[in-house]
């Protein structure tokens, strides 16, 4: 099925992203994710045709940009965004102001309504053209947006001021700045959502800025020459092969053929020392080469990249909506028919009891415009934005924004032991042939051939230290997960290289890694040495401070794991269980209360998955998104508090983005009502209300949060 991503540009607010959602969803398309800080779209297609979802879109007075399909052709507007906007119309409300302060500056042609009405008649053809376009649209299709609040209240001041002029009925009749000022107000508070908005981004934006470089491409001539030509990465396809330089910046996923290298990858782990690099070792795009120089062969195009598939999994996650915002969703969506009416009762009790026309309906346009159901919208995603954004700039991948949410309300962490708190990097320690007749050396063949088809950690180590060219045929191959791998050869003979339990009526010994059999006969065993965590110790410290209850759950032997245990000082030991054993003790301790689990993601998917919260550890090139809510990248689980941080002060953001939201539109609107502020403050308040959420929101980047 295929899969859209639109880039919509004009989405100002939650009725907008809810009425672009809303439409997609009526229209059958499924997956449909709407990113309001982004300004981005997705869905799957289902066989839609997808110029008419465009025009739909547009219909609704968006418009799709970037890679969405070739719209029809539209006259170039005159302003392409809200600076441009709010400059145009100040040069114009300021004359208008100035009247206003009659008292110090005696400026009596102000006072004419002729020339008010001339200044403030391109501000108001300008709010019209944005406002009043977008305000009409949002009626149409029965979803009534900010705009329809703003374009009302210009509009009310503007016709009133009209009428006055046209029937010479005095200054007192004159609110041509009120009109203009609105406009350009909210212009300036569009602008500076804007600029809040992007720096929300930010950590996003250094990542996708990093997917752009220019890249040496190695090609030859007929005569077989090497040549160098400059070429952009994004135009590099797998195969090509690359020069990288001293102080370049890898332009694509690759794999070193010749040369070594010291690498940066802070921008994808987050960790700054660099890496050694040598000959078949794999590069990731993106990543800075410190010192050396390197031939490479392109694995992966720009658009499969690792580095491209974190920014699309951070945007997806930016595009879920935690439970938290569902309320603030329900309320936006009644909000502007809301204040609509709250407007119309105002002005209904203020002329009875004032029995002043004018003095009403400035109180009702005050109530229009400093209403503000964007500071509900953005109180999530800003804060969301930000805390993703942060996250995956120091190796963190959140998958979904419901992880963040999830994250405060964790009990208890489950660990696996090899390779997670151990490094997952064995080295042979001994071996022992106990058959009679079996050289050293046929032992080492029969474990080679058997383990060379497994990725277990412990398979890979005995295949690399004991690698030859001529393993044995078997005719069938079998890994049992937690258990080992079992062979059948064309003669018939059964071998199994695997864990105590294969072997268990063959020796008492129980204290070693792998038990290679044949036949029902113990041939011998080997042992390996894993090496714990240097970080391992204080990360399960900082755990038993916050409160947070530690397990290890593992295959290993009871002994081996008490041992663990003890040396990090983990509370309880949950050992010799096989994936769907874990499976079962992932789901009981979830049932006593929230569970993450800690993982390498080889044996522990279904427990992964399982768990409140699966945490993975993994290569950057490996990224167990599949299973995992979370993933570290290639840092151990040292950052598993910055995770649990994030999570835990990225819901306290949200929430005290939105008792601001509520408490400012519970507190403004009556205000507003009872005549205490003006049209044209309302109007600046309500601009400032969404600069002061992702004023807080930001905070989060540099907030210590462990």
């Amino acid at each position: 099925m295929k899969k859209v991503n639109w880039k919509v540009d004009g989405m100002t607010c939650s009725n907008c992203a809810l009425t672009v959602q809303q439409y997609l969803n009526n229209e059958g398309l499924a997956n449909v994710k709407v990113n309001l800080i982004g300004g981005e779209v997705s869905f799957d297609i289902n066989g839609k045709n997808e110029q008419q979802i465009l025009k739909g879109i547009e219909s609704l007075g968006y418009s799709v940009q970037g890679d969405g399909p070739a719209a029809p052709q539209k006259s170039k507007r005159l302003f392409r965004n809200h600076k441009q906007r709010f400059l145009f119309c100040l040069v114009f409300t300021l004359p208008l102001m100035l009247h206003m302060f009659d008292r110090w500056v005696h400026i009596h042609w102000l006072m004419n309504p002729w020339v008010q009405l001339g200044l403030c008649l391109p501000v108001y053809m300008v709010g019209m053209d944005f406002f009043g376009r977008s305000a009409i649209k949002s009626i149409r299709n029965r979803m009534p947006n900010m705009n329809v609040l703003v374009a009302i209240g210009a509009t009310a001041a503007f016709v009133y001021s009209l009428t006055g002029a046209l029937l010479n009925l005095g200054p007192q009749y004159l609110f041509f700045e009120t009109a203009a000022s609105i406009i350009t107000l909210v212009f300036l508070g569009n602008y500076l959502e804007d600029a809040s908005i992007e720096s929300t981004q930010r950590a996003l934006n250094s990542l996708a800025r990093s997917q752009k470089v220019m890249a040496n491409m190695i090609a030859f001539d007929e005569n077989h020459q090497e040549l160098i030509f400059p070429i952009e990465n994004t135009q590099l396809r797998s195969g090509d092969l690359i020069l990288i330089k001293s102080g370049e910046q890898v332009p694509a996923d690759c794999k070193i053929l010749t040369g070594d290298a010291t690498v940066n990858e802070s921008i994808i782990t987050g960790e700054s020392l660099p890496i050694t690099k040598q000959a078949k070792d794999t590069l990731i795009g993106g990543s800075l080469v410190a010192d050396g120089i390197i031939k490479a062969q392109v694995t992966a195009e720009a658009k499969d990249s690792v580095l491209s598939n974190i920014i699309n999994l951070v945007k997806q996650a930016q595009s879920e909506k935690p439970p938290v915002q569902q309320m603030a969703d329900k309320i936006s969506a009644i909000f502007v028919p809301v204040v609509l009416a709250i407007a119309v009762v105002a002005f209904i009790i203020n002329y009875l009891v004032l029995q002043d026309f004018t003095l009403a309906l400035m109180r009702s346009i005050a109530i229009l415009v400093i209403a503000c159901p964007c500071a509900m919208g953005l109180a999530t995603p800003a804060a969301i934005a930000v805390g993703l954004g942060r996250a995956a700039k120091n190796g963190v991948l959140f998958r979904n924004a419901r992880s963040l949410e999830l994250f405060r309300t964790i009990k208890q962490v489950v660990f696996d032991k090899t390779g997670t708190l151990t490094t997952g990097r064995f080295e042979l320690a001994n071996y022992q042939v106990v058959a009679d007749n079996l050289s050293a050396e046929e032992f080492k063949h029969i474990a080679f051939s058997l383990e060379k088809y497994s990725n277990h950690p412990i398979a890979q180590c005995i295949t690399l230290s004991w690698k030859r060219k001529d393993p044995i045929r078997f005719t069938k191959v079998e890994e049992k997960k937690g258990i080992g791998m079992m062979a059948i050869t064309a003669t018939g003979d059964q071998y199994i290289a695997g864990s105590f339990e294969t072997a268990m009526s063959l020796t008492p010994e129980d204290s070693h890694n792998v038990y290679i059999t044949r036949n029902g006969q113990l041939l011998g065993w080997i042992d390996v040495k894993d090496e714990i965590r240097p970080e391992a110790i204080s990360i399960v410290q900082y755990l038993r401070h916050r409160g947070i209850r530690t397990i290890l759950l593992s295959g290993d032997r009871l002994n081996k794991c008490r041992q663990l245990a003890n040396l990090l000082g983990i509370d309880e030991v949950i050992a010799e269980k096989k994936p769907e054993e874990k499976l079962a003790v992932i789901e009981d301790l979830t049932l006593q209360g929230p569970t993450a689990m800690v993982g390498d993601g080889i044996n522990d998917a279904p427990a992964l998955a399982k768990a409140t919260i699966g945490i993975s550890l993994s290569e950057a090139s490996h990224i167990a998104v599949q299973t995992a809510d979370v993933v570290l990248m290639n840092s151990g689980i040292r950052n598993l508090p910055l995770a649990l941080g994030l999570g835990r002060h990225t819901f306290l953001t949200i929430k005290q983005n939105l008792f601001w939201a509520f408490i400012y539109n519970i507190v403004a609107i009556p205000v507003a009502a009872f005549g205490l502020l003006t049209p044209t403050f309302g109007a600046l308040v309500m601009g400032l209300s969404d600069v002061v959420l992702a004023g807080n929101s930001v905070r989060l980047f540099v907030k210590k949060v462990t």
